[in-house]
């Protein structure tokens, strides 16, 4: 009898450790699927519906029309071609997708870049939503989530432009800068 509770046993613990690494797969899975669908979107210019998949926060400090017409007029400025997507490090509530967006600049000059990215998502309501842009949940949701950046360094966005054929660095020009280092 003792031998057959034992086997019952380790089945339980392999059932609810495969159970677990499920989730957290299936939460990936999720996560990438969203990022993806935030890239087409705004490749295609869907705006209104990328209203939707920001976070309540956000959604309450800018109207959707504030948001689409923001966009809208920067439409102009680039064109996104491709979406390459990382690593995905998800705990609880908080995801951060190591991201890489390649498009081009066309004002002021055309020229090919791609910008080095973390996008941030939160799961409100069993749904994620991208808080990239929105500083302000991001600092929430890590503040209140202490031991994440431990097992994922958490990055500054980097914005690259091909030179020579080369990716060289971009940084905002500063008084008597050149713009590129």
């Amino acid at each position: 009898m003792k031998k057959n509770s034992f086997y019952i046993l380790v089945l339980l613990i392999v059932t609810i450790v495969g159970l677990s690494i499920s989730a957290e797969a299936s939460d990936e899975s999720e996560v990438r699927n969203m990022v993806n669908q935030v890239f087409e979107q705004l490749k295609s210019h869907d705006y209104s519906s990328l209203y939707d998949v920001l976070p309540g926060s956000a959604r309450s400090r800018m109207s959707r029309d504030r948001f689409v017409n923001a966009l809208q007029r920067a439409q102009g400025i680039y064109q996104l071609d491709r979406l390459e997507v990382g690593a995905v490090k998800v705990s609880g509530n908080l995801a951060v997708v190591d991201t890489v967006l390649y498009g081009r600049v066309t004002i002021p000059a055309p020229m090919e870049g791609k910008i080095v990215v973390q996008q941030y998502l939160v799961r409100e309501g069993g749904k994620w939503r991208v808080a990239t842009g929105d500083q302000s949940t991001i600092k929430k949701v890590l503040a209140a989530n202490p031991g994440f950046s431990k097992g994922f360094r958490i990055k500054q966005p980097r914005i690259y432009v091909k030179q020579d054929g080369k990716w060289v660095e971009f940084s905002v020009p500063r008084r008597g800068g050149s713009g590129t280092r």
